[in-house]
Formats: C-alpha cells, structure tokens, sequence
C-alpha cells in the first residue's frame, strides 16, 4: 500500500474518482468512483500505471467486492469530439459518480482541474492515484473496464493493435492509421497522424 492515505478526512464519506484513456486515438474515455470502507488496506492497491495488467485484474474483484459503492462511466469517441476531452473526463466522472448507491459527502478528483457535481463538494488532488486508496481503486476500475473495451473493438479492428497499445498513440497503432485509414471508433478532433504521416499522406 505504500504511502497512500485511506481518507482526506477521516469519518466523512469520501468517493475516490479517476479516469482512463484522455490521451488515447480511439475509443471511450472511462471513470470509476469508488467508496471505501474506513479499514481498507491492500498492500498491492496503487495508481493503476504503477501496477501491471494482472495486478490490476486480480485487484478489480476485491475493489468490488469489499467497495461500499463504486461506479463505472462512460463516455464514447463521438462525445469526445463534441465536447472535447477535458470536459469528456468530467462527463465520465460524473456518470461515475450518478451510479454510487451510497451518496458521498465529498469527492477527490484525481487531477487539477473538475466541474463541480450537483451538491457534492469535491477536492482536486494531483496525482491523487499515488495518495489516496479511493482514488487508486477508483483508477484501476477506469483502467480495466476501459481495456475490457478495447480488447472487444480489436476484434473489429485487429490491424489497429488495440488489444495491445489499447488505443494510445504508439508507432504501429499510427502506421496502421496511416495504412488502412481511420476506423468509426477514431477521436476525429485528435491528431491521427504525426506530423511525417501528415506530410506523405497529403
């Protein structure tokens, strides 16, 4: 468990929220919210980039099942390009946080940056995944729900290497942009192709 800390406050009901996938080529942007219990202790729970695919799988489970509550959001590609990522994240947050069975008294964002949700007051914490237990659980739920989703599109779209690169920009995922073209699941409003590809497509 490291450092991470179980509350900001100790008592209050506090629902962990991150996301996953802002800096992704295709497919959703994910958020869970997750409310711990006061004793929660995991030696293994830490930010999700810390951990590797099967830690996080093998915590996913235990989030779920010793969570008070915890909710997953989505938000799909072609939102994305309607209202931008920053706000797309905020929007997956807040479906996140619109499935919790128990209502919080507060909310920690992993981040700098939130819009407010209804009548819940909220703290923004930088690299909050590495700080807090609600976040880091919140953070491995957005990861694998999110890659869970991948792992379906690629085999729409094997040539993309989703199941690997699970969207992100990687060389093979750009080629494979640069050679078959873009899929219905692309973030139109994200740069595709680097500024070589640009050059030689156009």
């Amino acid at each position: 468990m490291g450092n991470l800390l179980a509350f900001e406050v100790e008592g209050r009901v506090e629902a962990g929220c991150d996301e996953a996938g802002r800096g992704c080529l295709s497919g959703p942007v994910v958020a869970a919210a997750v409310i711990l219990p006061q004793d929660f202790t995991h030696d293994l729970l830490n930010d999700s980039k810390k951990l590797s695919e099967k830690q996080r799988y093998l915590l996913r489970p235990i989030i779920e099942e010793h969570a008070l509550s915890f909710g997953v959001g989505i938000v799909d590609h072609k939102e994305i390009d309607e209202i931008n990522i920053l706000n797309a994240s905020f929007l997956a947050m807040h479906r996140a946080i619109d499935q919790l069975e128990l209502r919080p008294e507060h909310l920690l964002i992993d981040g700098n940056r939130f819009n407010p949700y209804p009548e819940v007051a909220h703290s923004c914490m930088i690299k909050g995944d590495g700080r807090f237990l609600s976040i880091a659980a919140a953070s491995v739920l957005a990861k694998t729900y999110r890659d869970d989703i991948m792992e379906e599109l690629h085999e729409e779209f094997p040539y993309y290497d989703w199941k690997k690169n699970k969207g992100y920009p990687t060389k093979k995922h750009r080629a494979a942009i640069f050679e078959h073209g873009e899929t219905p699941y692309h973030r139109k409003s994200f740069k595709l192709l680097s500024d070589e590809q640009l050059s030689l497509k156009f």
